[in-house]
């Protein structure tokens, strides 16, 4: 059974980290994903604000489910870079992951990440840039 079949069937009890993280599957297809998540008190930093690492793990998540769905049965990935630039802090709400496949080779695969509090006029909080391994079994 592929990944995405284990989606379409335990949706985010396929994966331990959305379950743990409570991150919802809003679509998945052709290059694109979308997460959702609840902000939550103790994903804040000494501070009060969404800690940065929260930022990132969505926004991989997103990707890795974008370039999941362009992947041939036989490949996996595992992400070797990612540069996440930070907009705008966070002290609660929704936030709402696009994950986009930009390009995926035969060894590599690029991908891009933005991250929104969602609400009337959705604010972007975040775009990430990341560089996938494409891995052959």
């Amino acid at each position: 059974m592929t990944y995405l079949d284990e989606i379409s069937l335990k949706g985010r009890d396929a994966n331990p980290f959305f379950r743990m993280m409570g991150i919802g599957i809003v679509s998945y297809g052709r290059g694109e994903a979308v997460l959702e998540m609840e902000v939550t008190p103790d994903m804040m930093n000494g501070d009060g604000w969404l800690q940065g690492g929260i930022y990132t793990a969505l926004a991989d998540e997103a990707m890795a489910l974008a370039l999941v769905t362009v992947m041939e049965e036989n490949e996996s990935i595992a992400t070797v870079s990612e540069t996440t630039s930070f907009y705008r802090g966070v002290r609660d709400g929704r936030l709402r992951a696009e994950g986009r496949v930009v390009r995926k080779g035969r060894k590599i695969a690029f991908a891009e990440g933005r991250l929104f509090l969602k609400g009337d006029e959705p604010a972007i909080l975040s775009k990430s840039d990341a560089s996938f391994a494409v891995l052959r079994s």
